[in-house]
């Protein structure tokens, strides 16, 4: 009999508010978005996990035992499936073979968690080739852990979760709570690429991060989200995350009581933060959060880690192709660098396709 062939999904996410706080066990609010990678798995049966992508360059080859280092796994970009990989074998899944064919809608290094979205799919994919099923926080975690082991990089817990999660949501980064929250019927999320591609182990990210950490032990704690405003009032980096934070408990509320105006300040206060107290931002960005305000939407803000990708903004629904389109188209002009807008809606958590 033939191998069964499966697929499998996860979506990428929007963040649409709290920048640099789920390192710092804090609170965020994203949207899990309706694109996404789409792994096709074919179990093999000797013992090696062969991956190829539509959107990427070469074959990774890998064996199922977790036995090759994550980092040096070659090309690059099969350090994630090394990663996956290794996680697995570390929670004790059964070494198994598997081909694996990637396609995904989602720009690399756009900010929109596509490395977070491949790694919960291929974790998907390879948990099923052993029958070691893998759901919920136990599948984010699995995932996270497959970004630590295969790029090094020290990553928070909210993109996989987004991707586990799906809809638009309140995530408490320290209990890993979990609030649905209900996005106004007539707003909704428009995103454009600045055209700025960047990789979080490539940019000052890695540093940011040290030096949040690095004021949280001058105060003796371990996270920020343990750190009073008038403590980090002199500290540019700490500032901003605890204010982000604030940020985000304001977001939340906003969303519940459908208070338009309150978000659009929000998000423009929260890139004010990045762009000044972080310094995560880039000319691109900022320019294209004004591109975004002067077509129309209601507030604006980057999204992700900052130093390129994407900004996300709210715009009333019967406007919002237009906004998308006449901000970048503007973006373009100011800058010569090419946007690509889109409308987003919300998406359901990963999961098996089937049919």
């Amino acid at each position: 009999m033939a191998a069964r062939t499966r697929r499998f999904r996860a979506p990428g996410r929007v963040n649409l508010i709290g920048a640099h706080v789920d390192y710092h066990e804090g609170p965020v609010v994203a949207m899990a978005i309706d694109h996404e990678v789409v792994v096709t798995m074919r179990p093999r049966d000797d013992r090696r996990v062969v991956v190829r992508s539509d959107a990427t360059a070469g074959t990774v080859v890998v064996a199922s035992d977790g036995s090759d280092d994550p980092a040096g796994v070659a090309p690059a970009w099969g350090r994630l499936v090394g990663g996956a990989v290794r996680a697995l074998v570390e929670s004790d899944r059964p070494p198994s073979g598997a081909d694996l064919r990637v396609v995904s809608t989602l720009t690399i290094g756009g900010g929109l968690s596509s490395s977070a979205a491949f790694e919960v799919a291929v974790v998907l994919a390879l948990a099923a080739t052993a029958g070691h099923e893998l759901s919920g926080l136990a599948l984010a975690l699995a995932a996270q852990r497959a970004e630590h082991l295969g790029s090094g990089v020290p990553c928070g817990i909210q993109d996989q979760m987004a991707a586990v999660v799906g809809g638009t949501f309140l995530l408490d980064c320290r209990t890993l709570a979990v609030e649905s929250l209900p996005l106004p019927d007539d707003l909704a999320v428009v995103v454009v690429d600045s055209g700025v591609s960047r990789t979080l182990d490539a940019s000052p990210w890695a540093t940011r991060r040290a030096e949040t950490f690095a004021a949280a032990e001058a105060l003796g704690l371990r996270v920020l989200r343990d750190a009073r405003p008038d403590e980090v009032a002199r500290s540019p980096r700490a500032r901003h995350v605890v204010d982000e934070m604030a940020r985000v408990r304001a977001y939340a509320a906003a969303l519940r009581a459908a208070d338009r105006a309150a978000l659009g300040t929000l998000m423009l206060r929260s890139h004010a933060g990045s762009r000044d107290d972080m310094e995560s931002s880039i000319a691109e960005l900022d320019t294209l959060v004004d591109c975004l305000m002067e077509a129309g939407a209601i507030g604006a803000r980057l999204t992700g880690g900052g130093f390129g990708g994407c900004c996300v903004a709210l715009a009333p629904t019967d406007r919002a192709d237009r906004v998308a389109r006449d901000a970048a188209a503007t973006y373009a002009a100011r800058t010569g660098r090419r946007a690509r807008p889109m409308v987003v809606g919300p998406a359901p958590g990963a999961g098996e396709l089937v049919g």
